[in-house]
């Protein structure tokens, strides 16, 4: 047995988006994709929705436009071993720089020949007990999440997250239920198998539940900048730039780079800040013009 110094080391994107029905999972993991890889033409994603991803294949009334992607669909039965099939035939595809999505992991638990059904079929043997069946069936599992872990190309999954309903007030008073997501429809653990995991919600916005890069703050919409934050980070661990005033992470907007942010705000304000902190900034300007007129 040896140790040896840990030094950072050039690696692979594992992330997983989760959301509820509408979220904005499917779009999101294809900006980030694009923004990893660079290209269109090196993204190769699994559909088990129904043919949706092809909505979103070449888009320019987007406010950021779409390419065309490599596309494949995986249809019942959802069984982890055509999973892994598809995965490594998508990996193929794509090369080393590329980028696998798998849009959804959730099928792979619930729907047709999925974990769950494994589990079902081998208890209703007579020499088999639900102890025993959850045994085997979690074997499944865990072949398949180590297989999209090993491989060889940037990998994105969705999942769908439960919903539940709960009843807020407006602004008016009025009560009105809103739709909220919980956990993933996965097993329990697997979110722990991701280093990045962002929870979409109904407005689009993501949030990071799960991070061991620099996203511990994030709270905002998914752009190919971000993409391409996370590819500088993997691959030659490139700090991103933090904002002078709230100390987050400075990302790009839906029209402007992180780096445009940051030349911006410097010129202006003589230090890099977010677009949040430099809005509030503007606002004081405004009102401290106001009052000296």
């Amino acid at each position: 047995m040896t140790f040896e110094k840990a030094t950072r080391r050039k690696a692979k994107l594992r992330l997983a988006l989760t959301g509820v029905s509408g979220a904005g999972k499917t779009l999101g993991a294809l900006y980030l994709a694009y923004g990893v890889a660079g290209d269109w033409d090196k993204i190769a994603l699994i559909d088990t929705e129904h043919e949706r991803a092809r909505f979103y294949a070449s888009r320019t009334d987007l406010a950021i436009p779409t390419g065309e992607f490599r596309w494949a669909a995986l249809e019942p039965p959802y069984s982890p071993d055509r999973y892994i099939e598809y995965a490594r035939v998508a990996c193929d595809v794509v090369g080393p720089d590329g980028v696998v999505i798998i849009d959804s992991l959730s099928h792979a638990w619930t729907k047709d020949g999925g974990v769950m059904d494994i589990k079902d079929q081998i208890a209703e043997s007579p020499k088999e007990n639900g102890f025993t069946a959850w045994n085997k069936a979690g074997k499944c599992q865990s072949k398949l999440i180590d297989a999209l872990m090993s491989l060889d190309c940037h990998t994105i999954v969705t999942m769908r997250s439960k919903m539940d309903y709960v009843v807020e007030e407006d602004d008016r008073g009025r009560k009105a239920p809103r739709k909220v997501g919980l956990a993933p429809v996965q097993r329990d653990d697997t979110e722990y198998e991701f280093d990045i995991v962002l929870d979409v919600g109904r407005s689009h916005r993501a949030t990071a539940s799960k991070d061991t890069t620099f996203l511990d703050a994030f709270d905002g919409v998914i752009t190919p900048g971000l993409g391409v934050q996370l590819r500088d980070w993997l691959d030659n661990g490139v700090a991103p730039t933090r904002c002078r005033e709230c100390g987050k992470i400075i990302t790009p907007t839906a029209t402007k780079s992180a780096q445009d942010v940051i030349d911006g705000t410097t010129k202006k304000m003589g230090a890099p800040h977010c677009m949040t902190c430099y809005g509030l900034w503007v606002n004081e300007n405004e009102r401290a013009k106001a009052v000296s007129a």
